[in-house]
């Protein structure tokens, strides 16, 4: 199973979704079901995209859990 971090990360920053959405140009549904985990992929862009603004790298913004 693969597990986001984006809650956390924005918490730990105190960003809401609106911020990111706004910096980022990512759609705000996009972002909802990112941020809440109900997206099933995630494109390149997207990705690049939250991991320059939170300045992160993936594996901050998504790891994978061994059931």
């Amino acid at each position: 199973m693969i597990k986001c971090n984006l809650s956390g990360l924005l918490g730990a920053k105190r960003l809401k979704i609106a911020d990111v959405v706004r910096e980022t140009g990512i759609n705000r549904g996009t972002v909802n079901r990112i941020y809440h985990e109900t997206t099933t992929r995630i494109d390149y862009d997207t990705l690049e995209r939250l991991c320059r603004y939170l300045d992160c790298g993936v594996g901050d913004l998504l790891e994978v859990i061994h059931e």
